[in-house]
C-alpha cells in the first residue's frame, strides 16, 4: 500500500514488469486515482454495484446526492459499506459542509468508520481546515467551489491535511452567474488556478463532474480536456463514466511503447533519441509513466497489496 500526502492507495510493486523489459527497478511511484466515483450513501444497490466497477476511488456521498430526509439513512449506509470493505479500492467519504446542520452527525460517524480519506465541500480558507474535527492523519480532499476558494486555492492546497483539490464546477458556475451554465471556457482561469495551486503544493488535482450522463461523446471530450489541462483524474456521477474516464487519462499504447524504448536506450545525461534531445528528466518521466500505468492496471484488476 502506497501513500501520497497521507492518502493510502492500494497496489504493490511491479518489479517483475521492469525485469521482463530488462530495465533497472525504479523506486516505487504511486499511481494516483484517476476515476473518482460519487456513490450516494443511502443507495445500497449503488454501493454494491460499485464494488465491481473499475473506479480507482469511491466517494461515498453524504452531501449533494442525498436529500435532507435521507441523511441519517446515508450515514447508516456508509457505515455498513465501509465495514464490509471495498477490496482493491480507495474509499473516501464526502461530508456535509462545516456550516451544514448535518456536519456534526457526519463527524460523529467518523468515530466508528475508517475511510481512506474524506472529501470536504465548500472549503474557502485554511481556517476551515484548521478547525476540522476529524481524526489526525486522515487525508482531506478540499473542494474548490466559490470565487473566494479559487483565490485562496494555493493556501488551501498547501495545508498539511490536504491530499488534493477537487474542482466543484457546478457550484462555481452558479457563484459566477454564468449565463450558459457550466461553461468551461468561461471558467478557464479558475480551472487552471486550481491545477496550479495543487502543483505548487505538490498535491493532487481533480476535475469536476460532467452532468451529461447520456452524452458519451461530450463526457469523453471533457475528460480529455481535463487531462490536457493537467488534472490527475476526474470526479464522476454515473457508473457509465468510469471506463471512459480511465481511457481518457491513460497514455496511448504508442506513448507507453515510446517510454519503454526511451528507458531502455537511456545512457545518462543528455543524448539524442529518435530525433530529439532528451535528458535524465525525460527518462525519469518515462519510467514513472510505465510504473504508474502498470500499478493502475493491477489495481483495476482487483489486486491488493500483499
Amino acid at each position: 500500500m502506497w501513500t501520497i500526502a497521507g492518502l493510502r492507495v492500494h497496489s504493490r510493486r511491479i518489479d517483475v514488469f521492469f525485469e521482463s523489459h530488462a530495465m533497472p527497478v525504479a523506486s516505487p511511484f504511486v499511481a494516483p486515482p484517476v476515476s473518482l466515483l460519487y456513490v450516494p450513501g443511502h443507495k445500497a444497490r449503488a454501493l454494491e454495484k460499485a464494488r465491481g466497477l473499475a473506479a480507482d476511488m469511491l466517494i461515498i456521498d453524504l452531501e449533494d446526492a442525498v436529500p435532507p430526509d435521507a441523511k441519517a439513512e446515508a450515514r447508516a449506509g456508509a457505515s455498513a459499506a465501509l465495514a464490509a470493505g471495498f477490496p482493491g479500492k480507495t474509499v473516501a467519504l464526502r461530508l456535509n459542509a462545516t456550516d451544514s446542520l448535518h456536519h456534526a452527525d457526519d463527524l460523529a460517524l467518523l468515530a466508528s468508520v475508517h475511510p481512506d480519506a474524506i472529501v470536504l465541500p465548500k472549503v474557502e480558507s485554511t481556517a476551515t481546515l484548521d478547525a476540522l474535527a476529524v481524526p489526525d492523519g486522515l487525508p482531506v480532499f478540499a473542494m474548490i467551489e466559490t470565487p473566494v476558494a479559487v483565490f485562496d486555492a494555493r493556501a488551501i492546497a498547501a495545508h498539511p491535511r490536504v491530499a488534493g483539490l477537487i474542482a466543484g464546477l457546478n457550484d462555481l458556475a452558479h457563484e459566477l452567474r454564468l449565463p450558459d451554465g457550466r461553461d468551461r471556457i468561461a471558467m478557464a482561469m479558475a480551472i487552471q488556478t486550481i491545477v496550479l495551486a495543487a502543483r505548487a503544493a505538490e498535491k493532487l488535482a481533480y476535475d469536476g463532474v460532467c452532468n451529461l450522463i447520456d452524452d458519451a461523446a461530450a463526457f469523453a471530450a471533457e475528460a480529455r480536456d481535463g487531462h490536457r489541462l493537467g488534472f490527475d483524474g476526474k470526479t464522476l456521477i454515473h457508473p457509465s463514466q468510469v471506463d471512459p474516464c480511465n481511457a481518457a487519462f491513460a497514455p496511448s499504447p504508442a506513448a507507453i511503447a515510446a517510454a519503454v524504448a526511451l528507458v531502455a536506450a537511456a545512457s545518462g545525461g543528455a543524448q539524442r533519441h529518435e530525433g530529439a534531445m532528451v535528458e535524465d528528466m525525460h527518462v525519469a518521466a518515462a519510467r514513472q509513466l510505465i510504473e504508474r500505468e502498470a500499478l493502475r492496471a493491477e489495481r483495476r484488476a482487483g489486486m491488493t497489496a500483499p
